[in-house]
Order: C-alpha cells, then structure tokens, then sequence
C-alpha cells in the first residue's frame, strides 16, 4: 500500500491542477485507502475533497502545505523576509483540525507578506494533533541542504521534531527527476539516520495524469501572463509532479521501503470528522429578557393583527399558528428573531429594507414580525417553498438594504456579535466555457482575432459547457473537427475549463457565528476584508448562519425620491400608493420604463407593450417568465391573456391553481400546489420533488411519477400519498401533467421572489408616472458613477420635459435635485470635489447666502478649496452666475488662490492695516476683462470634469435623423449587448477621444469613442477600414458608423467599424416634424458666435428677459448650444418677427412643453 500525502488540487490557485473529483476516482480506482490534500497556504477545497473522498470509501486527510516565515509573522521587510519555508502540515485528528485552521488563518490575518506565513510561536502553541512533514525543495531543512548547510538543517530537523514530538515529524523525500534533489536525497537520509527522524516518500502532486504537464505548463502561464513560446516562462523543470501509482513511487527509493510504508502508518492515525446539518445559531437576548419562543410568538401576533385586523380571519391565524410550531420543531425560532433583529434596527435608523427576496417572502410569520413586507396571503405564497419538515437544509432569508447604507448593517453585525465572530464570504471566479478558450489562446500565442472569433462561438447561455457548445453549434463542431490548431485550443480549454483562477468576497455574504468564526472555519483575506476560506454552500452544509446582506440601488432611488416628496407632501408613505393605478399600467404599456426597476432593457420594455399589464399579477408573471428557458412561454402567456377563451386545462383540478397565470405553469408553488391538489403530497415532500425535477435527478422523477399517478401506501398498508387516480384523475391525464411539470420544472421561478420585486418595480413606476421630476432626480443621484447610465437618463428627462440645469454653487446640492419643474445637476457628479467640500459650500450659502462673485466665492470657501476643485467647477458651468465668465475665471483661479492666502497670512500674523481697522473697504483682486471659450471649448471642459455636455449636447440638432438614417440609440446596444453580439448596426455620434495603435504586423488602427445623447461606445478600426476612412476620423467629428457589435463576457461591448460617412447637416433642425425631438424653448441659427447677427441677436433678446430657454444651433460648427439661464427670455410675437427679419423664417423656432 502506498498514500500520497503531498497533494495540490485545484484551489492551489492556477497552480495546482488535480481536480478533485478526478483526484478521488483516480485514487478510488487504483485501490487506494486513503488520500490527502495539502493546498498552498489555504483549506479552500477542504470540505468538497472530505465529502468526494467519503462518497468513493476513501479516506480523506485534511492538510496544507503551510509557509513558515524566515523570523516572526510579523517581520515584513523587504529582502529579509521574502524568503518563505514550506512545511506540510497533515491533521492527525478533529484537534488537529482546530489547530491547522487556527493556524492558517493567522497566516493570512496576521502573517500575510506576498504569501499568508506562520511562524514558529504559531507551531509551538498549535501543534497538538498534527502531523508535519519536511515538504519539497522550498521546506527550510532542503534549503539548507541545497546552500550546503548541513548542521543548519540538522538543527532545523530536530527543532521541528522538537515541536511536534517524536514520531509526529517526518523528513519528506521526493524525486522528480531534478538535479537538486538528487544531491540532496542522500543528505536526507543521513539526517534521519543520525537524528532517528523517519522519512517519507511523497511525489508533489499538481496533475494527476504524465501527460497533464503541458495542461498544468498552461495553467502556469495564465498565472504568470506568460505565453508557451515565453523564454523565461514559469516552468517546475520536470514532467514527474503527477500522481503516480505506488509502483512508481516505491521505485523512485527500492531501498528505501519503510520510506513508502509510513505513508500508511500517517494515513491511519488522521481521523479528521466533519459535523454536517447540525444548525450552529449565533445566541439572541431578547430586549426584555423574556424566553425567546414566547417573545417570537408575541411579536408574530402583534404583527398579525396589525396587518389583518384584531379579527382576523380564522384561516389566516391557523396558518400563522403552522407557521410558529414548524419553526418551533425545527429550531429555528433564533434564526427568526436574529434576522428581524437587524431588519429592526435598519427600519429604526432610516436605512431603507427591502420587502423580500427568495422564498422567505412566503412566510407569513416573517411577513408578521416585519422581516418581509408582502402579503402571502393576498399573492398566494407558499411557507413551505422556505421551510417545511422534510427539508433538510437551513432556510435562507435574504435582505436587500439600500446601497449607499449597506455598510452600516454590516457593522451593525460586527458590533452586535463581535468582529472575531462575523466574517464575509469567499467566492470564486471559474474559468467558463468561452474564458477557458480565451486565456489558453493567449498562452498558446494565437492571434486574438482567432481567439475571439472562436469563444464567440460557443453559446452565451447559461451553465455551458464547451462539451455541451460542441454539441449545439454546428461551426464550432466543424472547426474543430478541421482546423488543428482549434482543436488544440479548446481540447486544452476543456482540460482547464471550471478550474477556479481567483478568490474573490461575496458582494453579499455574511456568516455570523456563537464562537469566534475561525473556530469553525479557516479564515484568510481579500484586500482588507476577512472572509472565510470555505464558499456560501460549505458553510450552510456546516451549520453556521449564513446571510446575504444585499445592496439595491433601487431602494436608494425610492427612498430619495420619498424625501423630496415629502417636502410637499409631507404625509407619504409610498406603502400607501394604490397597486392598480391605470396610468401607471399604461405607462409600462407604451414601454415608457426608462429607469423602471427589472423593467428597462430592450426586450422586456417589447414583452409590457405587447401584454399590456393590467395589474401586479401580470407584472409578476413577466418577471418570471422573462428568463432563459421559460422566455419560449411568453408568447401563449400573452396569447391567453389576451383571449381568455383559448385557456385550456388539462383536468378541472388546475383550473384555481394555473387561472392566475392564464393556463401556464409559472412558479415552483404552482408545482407544489399541482402535487397536493391532484395526488395529495404534503408540500414538503411536493417541494423535495420540485427540487429533484429543477435538478434533473432522474432516478428520483421516476420514482415519484408512479407515486404521483399511482399513490404510496407503506409496509402496513397505510396510504401515504394518495395519488392522481385515487382522487379521480384518470392515468393519461396524470402523465401528461406530471411530463409537463418535469420539463418546466426546472424554468419555473420562484413567485415570493418574483411578487416582491414585483411590487418594488411598481412602487419605481408610480413614482416616476406621478412624480417625475423627484424621481428622475434620485435616479440620476444613483448613477453618478456610470456616465451611460447619466446621459441615458438625462435623455429621458428631455422626453419628458423636464430640463436638467447645470451645476450651480447657488443652486446645486450634492445629488440632483428638483428645481422647479427641472432638475439641477448635483455637484458630486463633478470631478475632484469631495463630499467635505460639497458639505462646505452648502452650508456656507446657507448662512451667509448665495455666493455674488467669482473672488467672493473664493475668498468664502478657500479653506475648503484647492487649485483642482475650483477648476472643476468653473470648467463644469458652476460659477458661471458669478460676475466672470469662464475664461476670466480659469486664468485667475492660481493668482486669485495666491492673493486670498497671502492676505490670510497678514492677518494671521498681525500685519493689518490702520484703514482695515477703520472700515475702510479692503481692496479686492481684480480680474481683467478677457474674451468668453468658443461653445465647443466650454462643451470640451463639461465633458472632462462631468463626463457629459451640460450646457448643450452636441447631437441634439441631429435627434431627428435617427429614423432616416436607420440609426440605434447607443444605450440601447450597450443594454442587450450579450444578444446583440455580431449584429450589424448603424450608429450617430460625435468622436470624443481618438486613439491610435500600431499593430504587431506595422499596421495603424484606431480606437474611438463615440457618443450620443444616450451612450458612449468604444469602437475599433482596423487597419483596412481606417486606410479607407482616416480622414474622417478626428475627435469632434459628428460620423455615422456601420459596423459589428462585439461582445465579450468580461468586459465592456464594442463596436467593430466597418464604414465610416460624415452626417449631413441637419437642415432645418428646429422645424416640421423634428420639433417635437427638442427640448421646449426658443431656438435661432446663426453662422458662429463670433456673427454681426449673432451679436444684434443678442440684443433684441437682452430686451425681453424672461423665463423660456434659449438654445443657439451654430451652423458652421454645426453644434447646439444651451444658453446660460441669464440669457433666458420672454417669448413674444414682437420678438419672435424681428428675430425672423433678422436671421431668416427658417432659423428661428419656437417649441412649447405642449408640442412634446
């Protein structure tokens, strides 16, 4: 018999490649006993390997291949502690295992210093129960032995046998055919024989397979960012790291046998057991110190009758009481009270919660204590879709809180249950289907053309596999069939394809635990955040509480939104709103959802205009049926909905079950209810079966058909399960129902999840229907980080109406706010001014009032203000009210900054004149007069600090030509670029950045961003295509692109020019039928700013001021300009003929809000 217990899976992280699954079934089918598994420096795949080792009869040794550091843990020096010592740390039994994670989690805790390092205080005090070996050429003894340190080595040995006892250490021999250890084996077994120490033989295992050395060759070149053809490529020097059979291994050292044979004795005495299923709550104090069921029960009852009445229904108070003792039995009461708990405190502190998520939204005793906030009773949801007694997982409560305030609740947690005893969740990226082929084309150095021509081949769905891929598509198929090169590609894609390539937190998960965390589980760290070293799955396997602490942007815009109603209606709740108002259904009808929470895309906005929903039941239909997979059902969904003489059911029985969604099986609880009402299954055993059909478990579905058709009837004749025929539906009519339920089953979505956000979608139409302007303001509020997201918004409020102002140091406030009937653009949208200073300025205009000039502005704000910040808000319009323009103000903005300091450090210091004491007026800086930016200078600087054109965009002349031209909106592409992939497009735009690139051939292609009023695409032009079209491509130019949209998983879509064409001017752009694409106002067109009658103009205009817009179209640098609100103006028949006498009938226009 022989053991490997030097073993690196897939979790030594693009470095270890002996997967688990194919690691246990290699051992299993060799005959093996027993077979271990020591990752560098983490316990990630130690759970996954006990359970696959246990499933195939095995033994599994739980182990790390530690990194011991050169001093202490805590010694970071550069150069003096790079140096790490491998040690193979091996657990002997469940001591060991409390040890080893102690240990690990230190290392990373603590020790981390380019790898997570123990050191010997660590040893010392967590030794007990563990079993070390002396590890490969990187162990401290071998590296003393490979310097010629032989006494140094010995020293190291006995130190560790000191540590660890005799018999607990053992010297590893290993040979994979390297020169370093051939000259250092000998050495080995001298140590031994002087010091008693045994030796062991190990092979350092990072394939299972000889021939899976260039795999694991590749897997090292993504690692690195290598390619195969790299000369100083990583390599392991030796094809010999595999898992090899125990005749190799006992080969490698014939004369040494006992080397070989304690591999057995060390597999033998390691007994690690893990605890599975067993629940491990953190403890909850009720406030009033009563015993917590009692409390639950009163706080359930309390609810119930708030919700319901002081009579509630009798049926509804015994569905309470099921609920309570089915949460009594299980254990689950502290579970309940924890989670209302936190919800509680983010009520009780303004922090806005969701009102569910996952199944927990059917549970009306949660619904009651306030952890939810739908009605199961009134969207018939199901408790035992969560929890019922034959479920033999932990439920799961997921919270969605507003994403501005999550942070808050997570430290909630920490203070509540201590930091040592709250962690986040560590989470993998895998290599997919179409990833794997991409990053083994880069190591394999093939052109990227190639590469992505053949990733986009594979089917971007979800769970694809390239097996699967190969299977579906028929080009694929046949290139690999043909082409070598491919073949070679994706045979070694599949190798790596589901490998984890990083760890990463989970954006949500949180585990909270009665002692500390990591005595339960390994820790380690992302960045700053400590996370557990065992994923979301493990920990509920292992029993420990696990949350999901989700941040919804959407809660953030309902909230805001609120507040600023609020300010005049003071009494909303939007808890209040009626859920079937008709202008908002018509809304979502005509597929007005810009902004609209889960109903914004392309597609979904085309599924509302063709139902046209009429109340929440459809809205929650839509958002389950609008998936891959059920998405086929939509179209009889609509049909039905539409023409209610064409639903059907298969037996009378369904008709209360399937009315609700017109004949269609939708949810999972339409599943349950069809096993309880045709067959008679208790739902928990109806939900047990829905769970095997969503995971295809054939064996299972076959056996559940025939009880399902035919009933079950126990050992003494007592009927379980009732089954179809017995309750009268004939055995055809069964099949039938029971074949279509098991191919939808696994499409079927969960309706709490669906009803929750349903009403979440709702309450986000409502708002922007009946309070547009508050609501758009909170939505631009919530995207300031994603200028698409900014310019497709403030493209919705011009459809709308509404004007979104420039920023103004008198007007604005840090979020957009509502100004009137516009909308004032919030500062934190503007570049390089941090909150404190937005804070600052706030408070300053209101104490002191609105700012007058541009010096007093200065002077006011200045120690709050920096060189940068004061740039950013003349270049972005901020003071563009004050008494300079933006020219003045630019050119001033050092000496200014200059003159203000030097003359606080004259007062500072004493140095202040008689007549400043007099009250004589101090003299203030002067700013000479100097000519105003050319309108597109002024756009140009908008743009670099806010990232979008506020005082005019330039394509707005160009909004009416899109039909014409066949054009789509840049927005939309970038929405539903994943379907869109390879479609050809034709797009409008201006170019905003231009960068050019010479290829590896010496050819030139660019790189251009272009951008319309809703967008911002980056497109590409390769050589032959920018040959063709170079002299058109230059920033500033308006183009009209054709070209592919280009889609990758892992980053932004793409554009793939194909021609290029200037746009022709757009004529008449104020006039017939374009009139109603402009924003309302006065328009007039003049040659440029510098125009005799642009100036004359000008003056008829300063004669009748007034409150409408003005926007100037100057036609030779055909761009539009929003004037400033000082040039706002009374629109009159006098001024309107002579501004036509002036520059023409033509250019000049007047677009009221009733024209829009």
């Amino acid at each position: 018999m022989f053991v490997h217990l030097h073993v690196h899976s897939e979790y030594s992280l693009l470095d270890g490649a002996c997967r688990i699954d194919r690691l246990v079934d290699t051992a299993a089918s060799r005959g093996d006993k027993a077979v271990a598994i020591t990752d560098h420096g983490v316990m990630y795949g130690a759970v996954d390997f006990y359970k696959a080792a246990k499933k195939r009869s095995l033994k599994p040794i739980i182990g790390c291949e530690v990194y011991v550091a050169k001093r202490t843990r805590f010694d970071k020096v550069h150069g003096l502690d790079s140096e790490n010592r491998h040690l193979v740390l091996l657990c002997e039994n469940n001591k060991g295992y409390q040890n080893l994670i102690a240990m690990v989690s230190k290392s990373w805790t603590e020790g981390f210093y380019s790898k997570p390092r123990i050191d010997f205080e660590l040893l010392e005090k967590h030794h007990e129960g563990l079993i070390a070996l002396s590890a490969c050429l990187a162990g401290e003894i071998p590296r003393a032995l490979g310097a010629g340190d032989y006494e140094g080595a010995k020293a190291a040995a006995l130190r560790y046998d000191g540590i660890f006892g005799r018999g607990s250490f053992y010297l590893e021999l290993q040979d994979h055919g390297l020169r370093e250890q051939r000259l250092i084996n000998p050495m080995i077994v001298k140590l031994s024989e002087e010091t008693g120490i045994p030796l062991v033989v190990t092979n350092d295992c990072h394939y299972i397979n000889h021939e899976d050395s260039e795999m694991h060759r590749v897997l090292l070149c993504i690692q690195t960012g290598h390619t195969v053809e790299d000369k100083d490529a990583m390599e392991f020097g030796s094809d010999q790291y595999y898992f090899k059979t125990e005749e190799e291994m006992r080969s490698l050292f014939p004369d040494l046998p006992q080397a070989a044979d304690n591999t057995v004795k060390i597999a033998e005495r390691c007994n690690v057991e893990f605890e599975f299923g067993k629940t491990k709550l953190p403890r909850f104090d009720t406030p009033d110190g009563s015993d917590n069921v009692e409390y639950f029960r009163r706080k359930c009852y309390e609810g119930l009758y708030r919700h319901y009445g002081e009579k509630p229904d009798s049926k509804i108070t015994e569905r309470l009481e099921y609920e309570l003792n089915t949460i009594e039995k299980m254990g689950y009461v502290n579970y309940y009270l924890i989670v209302h708990d936190f919800v509680r405190y983010a009520k009780e502190s303004g922090i806005p919660v969701g009102l569910g998520r996952g199944s927990g939204a059917g549970s009306l005793a949660a619904y009651c204590i306030g952890i939810t906030g739908i009605d199961p009773i009134r969207y018939n949801l199901l408790f035992e879709r969560f929890l019922n007694p034959e479920r033999v997982s932990m439920p799961d409560f997921d919270i969605d809180f507003s994403d501005e305030r999550r942070p808050e609740m997570i430290d909630y947690v920490v203070r509540k249950y201590g930091a040592d005893h709250v962690a986040q969740i560590v989470t993998f990226g895998t290599m997919a289907a179409r990833g794997s082929i991409r990053d083994v084309g880069r190591v394999m150095a093939m052109p990227y053309g190639d590469v992505d021509t053949i990733a986009k081949l594979v089917p971007m769905e979800l769970n694809m596999t390239l097996d699967k891929a190969l299977e579906v598509s028929p080009e694929l198929r046949q290139r690999y069939d043909t082409d070598r090169q491919t073949h070679s590609l994706i045979d070694m894609a599949r190798k790596l394809e589901g490998m984890p390539r990083n760890a990463s937190t989970h954006a949500a998960g949180v585990v909270i635990t009665d002692k500390p965390v990591a005595e339960y589980v390994p820790l380690a760290k992302n960045g700053e955040s400590v996370v557990t070293q065992y994923t979301m799955t493990t920990l509920e396997e292992l029993g420990l509480l696990k949350m999901d602490f989700l941040g919804l942007r959407n809660l953030s815009v309902i909230s805001g939104t609120r507040d600023m109603v609020r300010s005049h209606e003071s009494g909303f709740k939007i808890e209040d709103i009626p859920m079937d108002d008709k202008a908002v259904y018509k809304m979502l009808s005509d597929g007005e959802t810009d902004g609209v929470f889960q109903f914004e895309s392309a597609g979904m906005r085309n599924v509302l205009m063709q139902l046209k929903p009429e109340n929440i039941e459809d809205l929650i239909a839509v958002i389950s049926l609008y998936r891959p997979g059920p998405m086929e059902s939509i179209p009889r969904y609509i049909e039905n909905r539409h023409n209610p003489a064409k639903v059907t059911y298969r037996h009378p029985l369904l008709k209360n079950i399937l009315d609700v969604t017109y004949g269609c099986i939708v949810y999972q609880e339409q599943v349950m209810q069809i096993f309880r009402t045709l067959a008679g299954y208790s739902l928990g055993r109806a939900d047990i079966v829905r769970r095997a059909m969503s995971k295809k478990k054939k064996a299972v579905m076959e056996r559940e058909k025939n009880v399902f058709i035919n009933g079950l009837v126990d050992g003494d004749g007592k009927v379980e399960v009732e089954g179809c025929v017995r309750r009268g539906v004939d055995k055809s009519t069964a099949e039938a129902v029971y074949g279509e339920m098991a191919s939808f089953a696994s499409y079927a979505f969960n309706k709490s999840h669906a009803a929750s956000y349903a009403v979440l979608s709702y309450y986000t139409a409502w708002l922007k229907c009946h309070h547009p302007r508050e609501y758009m303001a909170a939505l631009l509020t919530s995207v300031l980080d994603n200028n698409n997201k900014l310019s497709a918004y403030t493209a919705e409020c011009i459809r709308l109406g509404i004007h979104v102002l420039p920023p103004d140091v008198n007007e604005s406030n840090a979020g957009f706010t509502v100004a009137g009937k516009d909308i004032r653009f919030g500062l934190l949208a503007v570049r390089n001014l941090g909150k404190g200073l937005i804070e600052d300025i706030v408070a300053d205009r209101g104490e002191n009032g609105k700012f007058g000039s541009f010096f007093g502005f200065c002077k006011r704000m200045y120690g709050s203000l920096n060189r940068r910040a004061l740039e950013s808000l003349v270049k972005c319009g901020a003071l563009d009210g004050m008494d300079c323009n933006r020219r003045q103000m630019l050119c001033s903005v050092k000496p200014v900054m200059d003159f203000i300091g030097e003359d606080r450090k004259r007062n500072v210091s004493g140095q202040i004149a008689f007549f400043d004491l007099s009250g004589e007026k101090k003299e203030e800086f002067k700013i000479s007069p100097m000519p105003e930016f050319a309108v597109q200078e002024k756009l140009s600087m908008e743009k670099e600090v806010t990232g979008l054109y506020l005082s005019g965009h330039p394509m707005a002349a160009y909004a009416g030509m899109y039909k014409a031209l066949h054009a789509v909106r840049i927005g939309d592409i970038l929405e539903d670029a994943a379907k869109r992939d390879g479609e050809s497009v034709t797009v409008l735009g201006i170019v905003t950045k231009v960068r050019i690139k010479v290829t590896k051939s010496n050819s030139t292609m660019a790189f251009m961003t272009v951008e319309d009023m809703f967008g911002s695409v980056e497109v590409l032009v390769f050589p032959n295509t920018l040959s063709e079209y170079a002299d058109l491509v230059a920033e500033g130019s308006v183009l009209k692109l054709g070209g592919r949209i280009s889609a990758r998983e892992d980053e932004d879509a793409k554009l793939i020019c194909e021609s290029i064409s200037r746009v022709p001017d757009p004529g008449n752009a104020v006039s017939g039928s374009e009139k109603s694409k402009c924003r309302p106002g006065l328009y007039i067109r003049v040659p440029d700013e510098k125009s005799p009658l642009y100036n004359k103009a000008k003056k008829y205009i300063a004669v009748f001021d007034g409150q409408t817009p003005l926007f100037v179209y100057f036609s030779e640098s055909r761009k539009l300009f929003h004037a400033p609100v000082s040039m706002r103006v009374s629109v009159n028949n006098v001024l309107v003929r002579e501004l036509k006498k002036l520059l023409g009938e033509k250019n000049v226009a007047v677009i009221d809000a009733a024209q829009q």
